[in-house]
């Protein structure tokens, strides 16, 4: 049994985005990267993910260098390749081409001592979209605050 510890979300994403699939991809880190990750130093606000020659990269994933990196640390905004079967990368490759879908990175989280990226394949959501995920959010927290009332009376 493996155990997940999630170390970042991509709220932005499920705000912008329908998630249609998601897949789950390794990562291709360096060890000051890997340590900066563990002390939760990353954000995958404005991520996007890009299929270069068969292979997929991460773009604008953000890694603080770490402090006691010193010379080893890296571009904190470095391009980055995720590690996924070629199978998966060319249905990816067609699917994202044909129709307007995007790659955009989910979350990140620890599969045992492994980095893994939930990468989703998304279609993005227009304006009225937003408005009406907003307003069912809002009519269930409401919804939510007349029961907790009432059951205080």
């Amino acid at each position: 049994m493996s155990s997940l510890k999630t170390i970042a979300q991509n709220k932005k994403a499920r705000h912008d985005y329908f998630i249609e699939e998601s897949f789950e991809a390794g990562i291709e880190l360096c060890g000051t990267e890997v340590k900066s990750i563990r002390s939760g130093r990353v954000n995958l606000k404005d991520s996007w993910c890009s299929i270069v020659e068969g292979e997929i990269f991460v773009n604008g994933m953000h890694i603080s260098p770490y402090e006691q990196g010193n010379i080893f640390n890296r571009d904190p905004l470095r391009v980055r390749r995720l590690l996924m079967h070629k199978k998966e990368i060319n249905k990816l490759y067609g699917t994202v081409k044909q129709t307007g879908y995007s790659l955009i990175p989910i979350s990140l989280y620890f599969k045992d001592s492994k980095v893994k990226v939930q990468v989703g394949l998304c279609k993005g959501k227009k304006l009225y979209d937003k408005r009406e995920d907003m307003a069912k959010r809002s009519a269930k927290r409401d919804i939510e605050r007349a029961i907790k009332n009432q059951s205080h009376i």
